[in-house]
């Protein structure tokens, strides 16, 4: 039996909700084997981030040719970065691999609003990750950032999305979660020909901590799979809306959603005799 494996290069949440432990959970939860590569230890909770320690480039490399050089991978998702050091020796990692299944979760600000990626970076990213990336996976703030528009509309989106193609990426997915006034939520898939939108009616709740992690991670284990990125987008639309609608209500801030509800309720109610 082949097993599908997905490596995670990202930041450690000590709350769980987010980074490598959600990713993680999201990989087991998909039927995937879940490696990591940390490049930054963040002391969070629900209330926010208290504290971010970078590790150096070279400690990040060490980690992602542990899994190169040995395991291997047949997916790959980053997460925060955090630096273009970072960013730069990645990119290098991945070329050196051969990796070509790349999810790029352009991770810049956490729930709370602290900085998760320094303003520097972001040339980077455009520059030596973005090109190497089968799919990438901003919501609005962060296209806005990436392609320096002002989104306000479904129109406004399918623009950002195509100049986010147009830095070398070959699907783009803009996650309609941050438009406002909306209750119907529009996730957008640009695959550099035609658009596909996802719709899904809106959960309100202040319980979507790494909820973008999480989107991210689904697409990965589903791609490590063999799958289309229809396909694999569509699973973590439907991956994401049971987590948020079954949210585990823990924190006295944004809490983190529900890994295990989507297979919960693909099993259905459990029967005790």
């Amino acid at each position: 039996m082949s097993i599908s494996k997905a490596l995670t290069i990202a930041g450690s949440d000590s709350g769980g909700g987010a980074g490598i432990q959600a990713d993680l959970k999201t990989f087991q939860e998909l039927n995937v084997y879940g490696m990591s590569a940390i490049t930054a230890v963040t002391a969070q909770n629900t209330l926010g981030v208290h504290g971010v320690f970078p590790l150096t480039a070279d400690a990040v490399v060490q980690q992602i040719e542990a899994i190169g050089s040995d395991i291997g991978a047949d997916a790959i998702k980053t997460g925060m970065l955090f630096n273009s050091e970072i960013i730069e020796a990645v990119s290098e990692q991945i070329k050196r691999f051969n990796w070509s299944k790349v999810i790029v979760d352009p991770v810049m600000i956490a729930k709370g609003g602290a900085s998760l990626l320094q303003d520097e970076a972001v040339e980077a990213l455009k520059n030596h990750l973005l090109p190497l990336a089968l799919v990438v996976t901003p919501n609005i703030p962060e296209a806005e950032v990436l392609t320096g528009l002002n989104i306000l509309n479904l129109d406004d989106r399918q623009t950002a999305a195509k100049i986010l193609h147009s830095f070398g990426v070959k699907n783009v997915v803009i996650k309609g979660g941050h438009a406002e006034n909306e209750e119907q939520l529009v996730d957008l898939l640009f695959d550099g020909t035609e658009f596909s939108y996802f719709t899904s009616e809106r959960i309100h709740t202040k319980n979507t901590h790494g909820t973008g992690c999480t989107f991210a991670a689904a697409i990965t284990a589903e791609i490590a799979k063999g799958k289309s990125i229809y396909h694999s987008a569509e699973t973590a639309v439907a991956f994401i809306r049971e987590a948020i609608k079954e949210d585990l209500k823990l924190g006295q801030g944004h809490g983190p959603t529900n890994h295990w509800a989507y297979q919960k309720k693909k099993r259905g109610p459990l029967h005790v005799e």
